[in-house]
């Protein structure tokens, strides 16, 4: 993604780099115990390699950023609240941090964890 500011020059923003301000944003809200694979191959390369944007896929669709989140869940959390607040938190945190628009984020929970078993 790039911008161009008063005709100066480029500013380019790696994927990668949102992809990483949207990890960092989603794991710090309520219910998130953490970020997950989408497939088992990204999930065993990620054990092996620790990544960041891990979880996190960025796609850029006429001038708009799309986002979609893959998340591990605190077992006992309400999935729709956290879901719906994690892709607000992530939305703004994008936008206040780029200046540009969010189209979408698409929360995919793909699993549940019980963090303290009491």
């Amino acid at each position: 993604m790039s911008t161009d500011q008063q005709g100066i020059g480029r500013i380019t923003i790696s994927p990668k780099a949102i992809a990483a301000l949207a990890a960092y944003a989603a794991v710090r809200s309520y219910g998130v115990v953490g970020m997950a694979s989408k497939n088992l191959v990204n999930g065993l390369a990620q054990a092996l390699a620790p990544d960041p944007t891990y979880g996190v896929e960025i796609r850029t669709v006429e001038d708009q950023i799309m986002v979609d989140l893959f998340l591990i869940v605190e077992y006992g959390t309400r999935i729709s609240t956290v879901a719906s607040s994690v892709a607000n938190t992530v939305k703004y945190q994008v936008e206040k941090t780029l200046g540009t628009p969010v189209g979408a984020v698409n929360v995919h929970i793909q699993d549940l964890r019980v963090s303290n078993p009491d």
